[in-house]
């Protein structure tokens, strides 16, 4: 077939091309049996992993602004974004999660694998019992070679520094960023927490605890301001106290050792010891209510986290999918195959 511009394009018939197949039959069931094979082995050679999601949704407290926020939304603004006073919105959650302390934070949480030949510390398990590739396994041990000798590699976790981390903390920390994953939907501000896992009960365990931790992290951050003053209240509560309590054994002891004299003089130190007791009750009332004021405001100040989906031990693989892997080799080969035999044969 020849175009307007003098090129020839070749069309393709059905009919020769089957035929083709059919002659050359032998060559497409070898080259697919050697894409069967050869794609089993790479396959089967790759760990399987498992995946983990847990989902929350955090409180949102915003201060009521009463009816100035209602004559400001009238003027299309949200008074509410304006004054809320958190730093840290669920949309940085994920950054939370990417950061060292938090990734040094996952170092000592104890596993257990689910066949129980396995259990340690998440940081010696990542360290010690991952699965590799047989080819990933020959570059590090190519690497191991050529690699300078880490001093400080046999230091315990527990003596960490996330200021100066070693390179084996330091690999082991991008480890574990790589198999957690944190997400935030931004309509529904639902937080979730995926892990990956060569176990199915690590997978779960890790998932678990580290929707905990941040949890952890979130009421920490929001009760710091509140705990800080109940903290405070309860050393003025502490004084107060002490200093009624010493006002009056004062009092009490001055009454009992003049209780039959008549002298101005004594009852008017006596009633000076009173009115200094009374001040000094009075003192001590005031406190307690702001004593029991700042446990509200820190009872107040802790967030809720409502669980939309707990964790749960996978009872399937996410991948690799062996099967699918296996049949798409298989089709580019038999594809290519084609190919070579409708151009090169000429058929």
């Amino acid at each position: 077939m020849t175009t307007n511009n003098g090129l020839r394009l070749r069309v393709i018939d059905i009919r020769k091309m089957l035929n083709g197949i059919v002659k050359y039959k032998k060559l497409f069931i070898i080259n697919v049996s050697i894409a069967l094979v050869v794609s089993a082995l790479l396959i089967l050679s790759v760990p399987r992993y498992y995946v983990c999601t847990v989902k929350l949704a955090p409180e949102l407290t915003t201060p009521s602004v009463g009816g100035l926020g209602a004559l400001a939304s009238s003027f299309g603004l949200n008074m509410s974004n304006m004054m809320n006073q958190d730093a840290i919105f669920p949309e940085l959650y994920p950054d939370l999660m990417e950061s060292v302390d938090f990734q040094t934070s996952m170092f000592p949480v104890k596993i257990k694998t689910l066949k129980g030949d396995i259990e340690t510390d998440y940081y010696d398990y990542i360290n010690t019992y991952q699965k590799f590739a047989w080819w990933e396994k020959i570059i590090n041990s190519v690497k191991n070679i050529f690699k300078k000798k880490d001093v400080d590699a046999g230091k315990s976790y527990k003596d960490i520094d996330p200021f100066r981390m070693n390179k084996t903390q330091s690999d082991i920390a991008k480890a574990i960023k790589g198999k957690i994953v944190c997400s935030v939907d931004k309509k529904t501000n639902v937080i979730s927490i995926s892990v990956e896992d060569q176990d199915p009960l690590v997978c779960a365990t890790i998932a678990d605890s580290a929707k905990v931790k941040l949890q952890q992290f979130i009421i920490k951050y929001r009760t710091n301001k509140a705990r800080i003053d109940l903290d405070y209240t309860k050393k003025l509560y502490v004084e107060a106290k002490s200093q009624y309590e010493h006002a009056r054994q004062v009092y009490a002891a001055y009454s009992d050792a003049n209780q039959e004299l008549v002298l101005e003089s004594f009852k008017a130190k006596q009633e000076d010891l009173e009115n200094e007791m009374q001040l000094q009750y009075n003192n001590y009332q005031q406190v307690c209510q702001q004593l029991q004021l700042a446990r509200a405001k820190l009872q107040e100040r802790t967030p809720a986290f409502t669980t939309l989906q707990s964790a749960s031990v996978p009872l399937k693989p996410a991948g690799p999918k062996r099967m699918i892997f296996v049949l798409f080799c298989m089709f580019l080969t038999f594809v290519g195959t084609g190919i070579y035999v409708f151009y090169k044969k000429n058929i």
